[in-house]
């Protein structure tokens, strides 16, 4: 169902090591959605209507299409989108290309993040503080849009991609981590590395 399997998860850091090094962070972190927050393409892969399989309500979560095909987050999304939600300073937001932006929305209000502590949101919907950008055409416009909105320089954002011709964003001055296998907790570690390396505060 896709271009390769999504890895097995990582067991979640306590404390990952980027978050208490004193070191300044992303005040927007953006997500890709296909292949970069889950394993497959929205517009071709799940056939609506969509449920919450019984038994499902906190992480991992999975829902059902039509078809009885099953469709979640990577493993290790679901922690990391409640980690960042819960900070007080990081804001989160998607940018994605998918025709299909209602269905994505239904696929977020529905996929659960556990509470954990600091009251973090228990849908993935709600994590996205900063909006989603969900529709055709170019990232760079997404980004303009999340700009406008938030307030937030380019410089100050964190963009997770699969797609390499989407880092055209960096041209706005954007840092955008090309991710292989899905958003991990290595991929982050690298991502915050590389937007300090990029702002000159590594």
């Amino acid at each position: 169902m896709g271009k390769r399997p999504p890895p097995p998860p990582a067991p979640p850091p306590t404390l990952p090591p980027w978050l208490h090094d004193n070191l300044p962070l992303p005040r927007l972190i953006v997500l890709d959605l296909d292949y970069t927050l889950w394993p497959f393409y929205s517009d071709i892969h799940p056939s609506p209507p969509l449920r919450l399989l019984p038994g499902s309500a906190a992480p991992p979560t999975t829902v059902a299409d039509r078809n009885g095909e099953h469709f979640a987050l990577y493993p290790d999304a679901p922690a990391i989108l409640r980690l960042v939600a819960s900070l007080p300073a990081t804001r989160l937001a998607v940018a994605s290309k998918s025709p299909v932006g209602d269905l994505c929305r239904e696929l977020l209000k529905l996929l659960r993040l556990s509470a954990g502590l600091g009251g973090a949101p228990k849908r993935a919907f709600d994590a996205f503080d900063a909006g989603l950008e969900i529709y055709e055409g170019s990232k760079m416009r997404h980004f303009e849009v999340l700009a406008k909105r938030t307030g937030i320089a380019f410089a100050d954002m964190l963009f997770f991609d699969d797609e390499r011709p989407n880092l055209e964003v960096e041209k706005l001055g954007v840092t955008m981590r090309l991710v292989r296998d899905g958003l991990t907790w290595a991929e982050v570690e690298r991502g915050v590395a590389q937007w300090r390396e990029n702002t000159g505060v590594a």
